[in-house]
Order: structure tokens, then C-alpha cells, then sequence
């Protein structure tokens, strides 16, 4: 599809510094910043924002390099039960040590992390362990006594009092996590309660990208959020606040106005004053919908998105990781925009590209894989599977190809190198699979490059797979899904399983 923007990120990162910066005068001495939705690769906000920096968050962090800070959190149960972070593969508290390398690599040094509602876990111990031996500052918070109801237990000193207080020297301090429920509300006003203890004025704000409160309930970038959250049960909804307050129609979602009430109690507790803001849009601060240039593409984008997540969330309810109502509310958002999930372009070349693979094998058992990718230029090319290789590698074969301009009989792979490596799985690694998955093919095409011109002119057109989006109609084995990651494909796939075993890997 051809590349078309929406988005305005110099005029956001303008709008966002400045405003951001305001705040933090009108709040006295230290802003502590809450920083919802993804710090860095937010790839989310660049699906339904088209010509959105999935950085840019950082480069508006750049502009404010020499007046802030930074502690990321971690939920203590995150680590202990291994949470994923589907768009990496990676765990929450691997992501923490992700986090901050390429904070620091950006010059944006995390200052500490703080392991909330700690109860002592081996796992997280371990954690603690191996970010303090690398010279980390690391604080433990337990469970709040109190919370939410006791605003008096809460703001005490055996409520907020009982934490660890993170010794912070810049006027912004921005609080941020790899995924919600991480605590980094209960943080802030944690950091809120010790600073006036002790004598020093601070506020707080709240940065969420989605949902944008300056866009209408039902507009598609709104609704792709709730389809982001569908397993968090977030829906949007109208600020009862502030319309009450301003008699203008601005939308957050159910979380934030649900706890408002007892945020502002505590921000008074605390302060010993009147809250200064009168609803949870109030204490927001994001300024993306003031960037948005072109909004029949955004909308566009928007409902794409939330065929990627209906797609998404098939998969994760047949591989048993979510329930049967998660679906079902991403199959009402589906109808409540009217999208089907062919409105997605790469869905139909796909499954016909399935239904060739068992044609040009009929009579063979075994399962038929299909794939398609849209390449920038809106040409849509297929794959499937075979003896040799899967779908995947099929499709990425025959993508670089195209691009390369190099004829389909010319093949890229050698197959005395196909057959070492297929010897090898088979009678040293005892596997049952001796097609190639995407990672073992992009190896093969590296070493082929070596002596085939092709090859070398097909794996410098990689780069130019990223950002496209693809379909496959089965479940990405783990080689698979790993490489398409790598290449940064946009991929979807039907809730089917790649092979009629239990277990794949």
C-alpha cells in the first residue's frame, strides 16, 4: 500500500514539550510524570497514527533531557509469573533490562526501578539481585494498606509512608513500565506523599497516548485502543467529570475515571488542598490528536488495527491464552465498525495461496500453510509451504525476489546447503520437521550470499519488508514468528495450528 502520513510528530513533539513543561511549573518544585502505553517501539501508535514515530516519545524526552529523570516500574507478580510482551517475545522483567540499555544508548539514563507489591517472591529476589550486583538502584514497595478505600490508612505512614522513597534530582520525573498494572500510579503518589513530608511542593500528570481525548467515543483510533486492551476489560467512555465540570464531551476510559474519586482524595490528603484538577482528562497531558494531519487515513489505519487484533486475539484464545468473552468482545468491535476480516488485503491471497499448496500436493497428509505480504508499493505477493520450507520462508523468498527484480526460476538458496542443514535437524537434532522455518532460511540465504549473487542482491532488500504487513493461515511456529519479528513484518494469521501435533518447537 502506498506510504500516505496522518501524523505530524515535529508539530507533536512541540505542542507535547511545551505543554508538558507548563505543567511542571504549575506544579512547584517536581512533576512526577505517570508515562502510560509504551515508552519505546510504541508500533501500536504507529499502525493507527500512519507517519507516527514509534520513538517519539523518546525524542520528546530528548527535549527535556536536562529536567528530567526517569524510574521504570515492575509489577513483582509480572516477573513471577513470566508475563510476555507479545510484540518482542520477551518477558516484563527482561524487558526492564531491555528498557534500560536502550534508554542509556539514547542518552536518558534510568535513574532507579521500583518492584512493586513485593511479597518476597524467590524469582523476583533474583531480580533485585542481578540489577543491584550491575550497580542498579532498586526499591521494593509492598501492597499499599488500605488501598483504595482508606484514604486515611493510605495517605499515613504505614500506607504511602512505608515505601522506599526513590531520591530523585531533576524538576520531572517520568514513571514508566513495560505494561499497565505496574504501579506506577501508586509510585507517583507514593514519591507525592514523602516530597511534602518533607516540605517540597510536587504534582502529578498522567501521559497516555490512547485513548486521545480530543477524538469522538466511536472514532476507529479510539475504538483500536479498547481493541488493544480487550483482555483488561478497558472500554472508552465519555469523562462523566469533566462534562459535569466544563460542559465539553472528552473521552477516557473506564479505569482512569473509575479511581478519579480516589486520586483526587489523596492528591488533598496530601497536599492538604484542593485538588487542581476536576477530572482525569484534567490530569492528562497528551496533545497527539492536535498532530493529526489527515483523518480519513488515521481512521483507515484505526480499523486495520483492530483486524490485526481480532486476528490476534483468535490465536490466543485456540492456544488457550485467553477467554472465550475476550473474543467475543473483539468479534463486537469488529461489527460495531462493519469490518470483516477480509477488509484486510493479505487475508484472501493467503488462503488461496493454501488451498494451491494442497492442490500441488493432493493426496499427502500433512497441513496445507499459506502466506501473503503487501509490499509498500501495493503489490501482494504469496507463499506456502512445502517439503522444503514453510510458508513463511516461502513468502519472504519470493517478496525479495520481487523487489530485486530477479526472475522467479532463479533460485536463491542452494540446495546442497537445504539438504546439509535438513541432514543436520534430522540425524543430530533428532527433529521431526525438516522444512526450513524463517530463521534457519534467512541463515541459509546469509551463507548462500557468499557465492550467489542473487542471494546477496535478494538479503539487502530484507530492509525493506519492514512495516509491511502479512497473513498467514496458521499459527507462526516459533522460527517463524522470531524472524518475522526481526524483519518487523505487521503479521496476522488465522487461529489454525501449523501441524497436527501438540507440541511444536
Amino acid at each position: 500500500m502506498p506510504d500516505v502520513s496522518g501524523f505530524d510528530n515535529e508539530k507533536y513533539l512541540q505542542e507535547q514539550a511545551s505543554f508538558i513543561v507548563h505543567r511542571a511549573e504549575n506544579s512547584g518544585s517536581k512533576l512526577y510524570l505517570e508515562f502510560g502505553g509504551k515508552l519505546m517501539f510504541d508500533y501500536h501508535a504507529a499502525r493507527v497514527l500512519p507517519g507516527f514515530d514509534p520513538n517519539v516519545k523518546i525524542r520528546l524526552l530528548q527535549r527535556l533531557k536536562d529536567k528530567s529523570e526517569i524510574i521504570v516500574c515492575l509489577f513483582a507478580g509480572d516477573v513471577e509469573r513470566k508475563k510476555m510482551r507479545a510484540d518482542f517475545g520477551i518477558t516484563y522483567d527482561a524487558d526492564v533490562l531491555r528498557l534500560i540499555d536502550d534508554l542509556k544508548d539514547w542518552g536518558l539514563p534510568v535513574s532507579a526501578v521500583v518492584v512493586t507489591r513485593y511479597e518476597n517472591q524467590p524469582t523476583v529476589k533474583q531480580f533485585i539481585n542481578r540489577l543491584e550486583r550491575r550497580g542498579k538502584r532498586v526499591y521494593v514497595h509492598r501492597a499499599t494498606r488500605g488501598y483504595p478505600t482508606d484514604v486515611d490508612l493510605i495517605v499515613s505512614d504505614e500506607g504511602y509512608g512505608a515505601n522506599e522513597f526513590v531520591e530523585t534530582s531533576k524538576p520531572i520525573v517520568v514513571v514508566t513500565a513495560p505494561g499497565p498494572g505496574s504501579g506506577k500510579l501508586g509510585t507517583c503518589l507514593s514519591q507525592l506523599y514523602h516530597e511534602h513530608k518533607r516540605g517540597v511542593k510536587a504534582g502529578y500528570a498522567k501521559f497516555e497516548t490512547f485513548p486521545i481525548w480530543n477524538l469522538p467515543l466511536k472514532h476507529p483510533v479510539n475504538v483500536a485502543y479498547e481493541a488493544a486492551t480487550v483482555d483488561l476489560g478497558d472500554f472508552n467512555q465519555v469523562d462523566p467529570f469533566h462534562l459535569e465540570a466544563y460542559k465539553e464531551v472528552s473521552i477516557n476510559y473506564n479505569r482512569d475515571v473509575e479511581i478519579f474519586p480516589v486520586v483526587r482524595r489523596i492528591l488533598e490528603r496530601i497536599t492538604g488542598a484542593a485538588s487542581p484538577y476536576k477530572s482525569p482528562t484534567d490530569m492528562g497531558v497528551n496533545r497527539a490528536g492536535f498532530a493529526i494531519t489527515n483523518d480519513e487515513v488515521v481512521r483507515k489505519a484505526a480499523v486495520q488495527e483492530i483486524i490485526r487484533r481480532y486476528f490476534r486475539c483468535g490465536c490466543e484464545y485456540a492456544m488457550g491464552l485467553a477467554d472465550r468473552d475476550v473474543l467475543q468482545r473483539s468479534e463486537l468491535l469488529m461489527k460495531e465498525l462493519e469490518a470483516k476480516p477480509d477488509d484486510r488485503p493479505v487475508v484472501a491471497p493467503a488462503r488461496r495461496a493454501a488451498r494451491e499448496a494442497e492442490a500441488d500436493r493432493k493426496g499427502n497428509e500433512g497441513v496445507f500453510c499459506g502466506a501473503a505480504i503487501c509490499l509498500k508499493d501495493g503489490s501482494v505477493v504469496q507463499g506456502k509451504n512445502s517439503a522444503l520450507m514453510h510458508a513463511a520462508s516461502s513468502v519472504v523468498l519470493n517478496s525479495i525476489k520481487q523487489l530485486a527484480g530477479i526472475p522467479d526460476r532463479l533460485p536463491l538458496l542452494s540446495p546442497s546447503i537445504i539438504d546439509a542443514v535438513s541432514g543436520l535437524k534430522k540425524q543430530v537434532l533428532n527433529s521431526k520437521r525438516l522444512s526450513l522455518d524463517l530463521e534457519e532460511t534467512l541463515i541459509v540465504l546469509s551463507i548462500c550470499a557468499m557465492t550467489n549473487p542473487a542471494a546477496q542482491l535478494g538479503m539487502e532488500k530484507l530492509r525493506e519488508l519492514h512495516g509491511c504487513e502479512m497473513h498467514m493461515t496458521h499459527i507462526p511456529t516459533p522460527g517463524d514468528e522470531a524472524g518475522l519479528r526481526k524483519l518487523g513484518v505487521n503479521l496476522t494469521s488465522d487461529p489454525n495450528f501449523s501441524s497436527k501435533n501438540l507440541f511444536v518447537s
